[in-house]
């Protein structure tokens, strides 16, 4: 498989260390300060750029027919658009805010406990997250994630920094030197408190379950999700 990388910061250079070792090759490296006008020879494009490239990114691969698989963050305001985009274009599209296996598991996890524990009034519920220095949005897609399937599954109406707020989710963002992301969802009473956390200890499980989307979206057409890639009987994790 041919894969075009669409930023080439930390995740990139670990996304290429993954697919060669999968037995894929590097077909074109875009850096942010590059200008591409299409994308040749390539079979799927995996985006991990800055927000402010994403938009420019998805819309180079999707006009030069390569399905692609995006991990930035931070654009989403513009998502509606580019689900259009796609469907107009007919090329394939997916999108997750993260691909770690462990942190779909924990989506999973998150929304049973939520159902089960929204028949309980006593607790009050808050995300933190802490991801590196350069990590440029607030609060992850990841953190945005979580509490868009806790509002689906409760009471909550909306997330927010601020404090003892009825019926939003209290959102906390920390930013430390060589923190590759940890995310905690924390139930709190009177009583007492149930948490749910995750630790990345390091890149390769996002870089493995980007590559493993994009051989996955081979020969497939539309609009997808990681859970999509989750649900495959057939997935080669």
């Amino acid at each position: 498989m041919k894969i075009a990388l669409l930023g080439y910061g930390k995740m990139g250079k670990e996304i290429e260390k993954i697919s060669i070792e999968r037995g894929h090759t590097i077909s074109l490296i875009k850096d942010k300060n590059d200008v591409i006008k299409s994308i040749d020879n390539t079979d799927v494009a995996i985006n991990f750029s800055t927000p402010d490239s994403a938009i420019e990114n998805i819309k180079l691969a999707l006009n030069s027919s390569v399905p692609i698989i995006c991990g930035t963050t931070g654009w989403l305001e513009d998502y509606d658009k580019i689900l259009d985009f796609s469907k107009q274009t007919k090329t394939s599209f997916l999108y997750s805010s993260n691909y770690s296996l462990g942190v779909n598991l924990f989506f999973d996890l998150n929304k049973k406990l939520t159902k089960l524990i929204s028949k309980h009034n006593d607790y009050k519920l808050k995300i933190s997250e802490t991801h590196h220095t350069e990590k440029l949005d607030k609060p992850s897609g990841t953190a945005i994630t979580i509490a868009e399937d806790i509002i689906n599954n409760s009471k909550y109406k909306n997330w927010s920094f601020k404090k003892n707020s009825i019926s939003e989710i209290e959102m906390e963002s920390i930013r430390e030197t060589n923190v590759p992301g940890t995310h905690i969802v924390t139930y709190k009473s009177d009583i007492d408190s149930i948490e749910l956390k995750h630790v990345a200890h390091n890149r390769k499980g996002f870089a493995l379950g980007a590559v493993v989307a994009a051989e996955w979206i081979i020969d497939k057409k539309g609009v997808f999700t990681m859970s999509d890639v989750i649900k495959d009987p057939n997935l080669n994790f």
